[in-house]
């Protein structure tokens, strides 16, 4: 459905003050902010692609290679090859952290640099905004964790093919707007970069190496193990394990269900944030 009004309405509506011009969903602005977010990321992809597809695959060479990867791990009454446990949630993981450092970018340059009305100014709805914002952050999320995957498909001793697609493409959506919300949350209140370095720093960077990556959760303590499952990060990792190798920490419908809901949690926050300017209109 086209969001203008019918050309012979136009003198009309140009005659009726507060009659908005754009009725329903202002698709050209979306796709345009959407596009200059991709454009923005790709320019630089050699530092926003590649390097955290390589900084990934180091990881599982680290792993596998220099701890003795060679071995067995027990995870969800199965046992699989290290290689192969740990390969999915890399993959995940560098997805993750892509879309954070991706959508806690732009708002916060524009708030830096004095660009943020480019932002404000046209018209958009906080809606459509968001989806713009958070959409190119995926975008980078699947390219990095294309990039990942690729690569170690081609890795001998390692099997990344999936046994449920459609479960790790799910995971891979929910963590990777998991980490897009957060990220916008982040840029929207942070002031500068050390802000924002923090939050990466302290909070996604722990969150997600504690998150059962490198280990199952079934051979840590009680207590630890508990704590674990108060991680969402852990659930994401889990289900798109399972997406792989068909076995899991925790049951893939609850995994599921706590990012969703985490998911809306962080949407109703950044939609509230953006609708009162909070930081932005100063």
């Amino acid at each position: 459905m086209s969001s203008q009004p019918p050309i012979g309405h136009l003198s009309a509506i140009r005659n009726d003050p507060g009659v908005p011009v754009i009725r329903n969903v202002n698709w050209g602005g979306l796709r345009t902010l959407y596009v200059k977010e991709v454009r923005r990321f790709f320019k630089v992809q050699l530092q926003t692609v590649w390097a955290p597809a390589i900084q990934t695959l180091l990881y599982l060479v680290v792993f596998t290679t220099a701890l003795g990867g060679r071995g067995a791990v027990r995870v969800g009454g199965g046992t699989v090859a290290f290689a192969d446990f740990v390969g999915p949630g890399l993959i995940v993981m560098g997805m993750m952290t892509s879309a954070f450092a991706n959508a806690s970018f732009s708002l916060l340059v524009g708030k830096m640099q004095g660009t943020i009305v480019d932002y404000l100014m046209p018209p958009l709805s906080v809606p459509e905004l968001m989806t713009a914002l958070v959409g190119s952050s995926v975008t980078r999320a699947a390219c990095v964790g294309g990039a990942v995957w690729l690569a170690m498909l081609v890795t001998p001793g390692i099997h990344v093919v999936p046994l449920h697609p459609l479960v790790a493409l799910g995971f891979g959506l929910l963590g990777s707007v998991f980490l897009a919300f957060l990220g916008l949350l982040t840029s929207i209140w942070a002031d500068k970069f050390d802000h924002s370095a923090a939050v990466s720093n302290f909070v996604v960077g722990p969150l997600t190496l504690l998150s059962g990556t490198f280990y199952s959760v079934d051979r840590l303590a009680p207590a630890f193990r508990v704590a674990s499952h108060f991680n969402p990060f852990f659930y994401v990792i889990s289900g798109f394990r399972y997406g792989f190798l068909g076995i899991a920490d925790s049951p893939v419908g609850i995994g599921a269900a706590v990012v969703l809901g985490v998911d809306v949690v962080l949407g109703v926050a950044c939609y509230v944030a953006l609708s009162r300017g909070w930081k932005l209109k100063n």
